[in-house]
């Protein structure tokens, strides 16, 4: 068992507060007064932390939203180039015209013109966007494609607030960490490019509830984050190893079955009266050639050969089977049990890296698993520097492609920018395995807690574990206010 040696309660408040444990929140404190004092009452008032993480997440999507108005007002409309030099691109206006909604065509079950016959989203995403479209006023072409876009971006901030109020009540006694969400610039930049936000608050929203021991809501929400984008499936693969591990099989198979019935609810109608439809977003993926962003097009550039999508396909397989490989490895032989957080990042970023497409928004997906896996703002930071430089790059790579006069970024740059967002997500990969393998490396567990993330996982004994793992003293315990914990020590008396 752990040993227990009494502090101070003042060294230990309810609520950590960064300032006060991180270097580069505290510096960047200064702005606003420093950090925060010692005689502070905190959570007093009505600027509780989650109120102001909501509050400061709700100003920075303002400002993306000011970000894209070169857009709105001209650049979408008038030539190819101009939205992509200001770096202000989104395919939400496009797509109101391009998959027939300017025309009331029903998604999934009326054709579209051109080389993909019907709408290439998740069932709940079309949804999403029915409904953005009869929020719509009418008009000329251009007014509408506004309006939709506006319309769009109303019920994405509604997605980004509860984005930030998910992540800041994550781990009860850590909800600044909700401003590494609020303040992430990438975040800012991409999430009215494309519909991902809605499928991220929902992720979000099913850790929460998991943080909070109810699988079966967790499922439910899982799976209908699943019906609006593919990858919150992969969460069922930590929550399998992790409760493999603590041995509650139970909450999993709760979790399961809530999982494939939301999943089910949504999209078995469509399935059933409109199969083709159904089906074109699985037939879009499988078939879409290697595209921006992805290691294989890169490859493909390098070599001057164009990998087919059906190689590309087999080694993104295998090298996810290598992944999920490593991280039963992890979860098994890890010296504590690792949090939940923590593998959830490393399997949706395996998935983001050896993808055959990175889109700027797909940094979304990213953004909440990083602030709960690795709350240390000087790592954020140096992943989302290299995620800004990606997203303008690729924006001027298109200027440089698209453009009769060849002005932006050639593809030696591009190329770089690749290899800058592929070292950046692999060095926040590095640091979670890092504390995984070194738990005292962990600043979540730094006050003795287990798993604030874990529900059920929080504070269970270990009923499988392998190699090192097998020792005694090394499974998790729950925190102990006012205690600093001695990992993996003989007891004191």
């Amino acid at each position: 068992m752990p040993s227990l040696q009494k502090t101070s309660p003042a060294q230990d408040p309810p609520v950590v507060c960064p300032t006060r444990r991180d270097e580069v929140a505290a510096a960047g404190s200064e702005l606003i007064g420093g950090p925060i004092g010692r005689r502070a009452l905190l959570g007093a008032g009505q600027l509780t932390p989650v109120r102001v993480v909501v509050l400061v997440a709700l100003g920075m999507f303002a400002l993306g939203m000011v970000q894209k108005l070169p857009c709105y007002n001209w650049a979408w409309f008038r030539g190819s180039t101009s939205q992509y030099t200001h770096a202000c691109y989104s395919d939400i206006p496009h797509l109101f015209t391009g998959r027939g909604f300017a025309e009331g065509l029903v998604p999934y079950f009326d054709r579209v013109g051109g080389d993909i016959p019907f709408l290439e989203y998740p069932v709940l995403t079309g949804l999403f966007m029915q409904v953005a479209a009869w929020l719509t006023p009418g008009g000329d072409v251009t007014a509408q494609e506004r309006a939709f876009w506006m319309v769009n971006a109303g019920l994405l901030m509604v997605c980004a607030a509860v984005l930030a109020v998910c992540v800041a009540r994550t781990h009860r006694r850590r909800p600044w960490d909700g401003l590494l969400v609020a303040l992430a610039p990438a975040v800012a930049l991409t999430a009215t490019i494309n519909w991902d936000l809605l499928a991220v608050a929902l992720t979000a929203a099913a850790l929460l509830v998991w943080s909070r021991s109810r699988p079966l809501a967790t499922g439910v929400l899982l799976g209908l984050a699943t019906a609006a984008k593919f990858y919150p499936a992969l969460l069922l693969v930590p929550l399998l190893l992790l409760c493999w591990r603590a041995g509650k099989w139970r909450a999993f198979g709760t979790a399961l079955l809530g999982a494939a019935g939301a999943w089910l609810l949504v999209n078995l109608p469509v399935l059933v009266f409109a199969t083709d439809g159904w089906k074109q977003f699985y037939v879009f993926s499988t078939d879409r050639n290697v595209d921006f962003g992805s290691v294989w097009l890169l490859i493909s550039q390098l070599t001057g050969e164009q990998m087919r999508p059906e190689t590309a396909n087999y080694w993104a397989l295998f090298l996810m089977m290598l992944a999920v490989a490593g991280l039963a490895y992890l979860a098994f032989n890890a010296p504590r049990r690792p949090r939940l957080a923590q593998l959830v990042f490393l399997i949706v970023a395996a998935f983001v890296l050896v993808n055959k497409v990175y889109s700027p928004q797909y940094v979304l997906w990213l953004v909440p698993l990083a602030a709960l896996a690795r709350p240390r703002w000087r790592d954020f930071l140096v992943w989302q520097g290299c995620e800004v430089l990606y997203f303008f790059a690729i924006w001027f790579y298109l200027a440089y492609t698209s453009g009769p006069s060849k002005q932006g970024l050639p593809t030696d740059g591009y190329q770089f920018a690749i290899v800058l967002h592929v070292l950046g997500t692999l060095y926040l990969c590095a640091v979670i395995v890092r504390d995984i393998l070194v738990p005292d490396r962990d600043g979540v567990r730094r006050d003795g807690s287990d798993d604030p993330s874990g529900g059920v996982l929080d504070g269970a004994e270990d009923v499988f574990v392998l190699g090192r793992a097998a020792h005694p003293a090394r499974h998790a315990a729950p925190a102990v206010e006012g205690t600093r914990v001695d990992w993996g020590l003989p007891p004191r008396e």
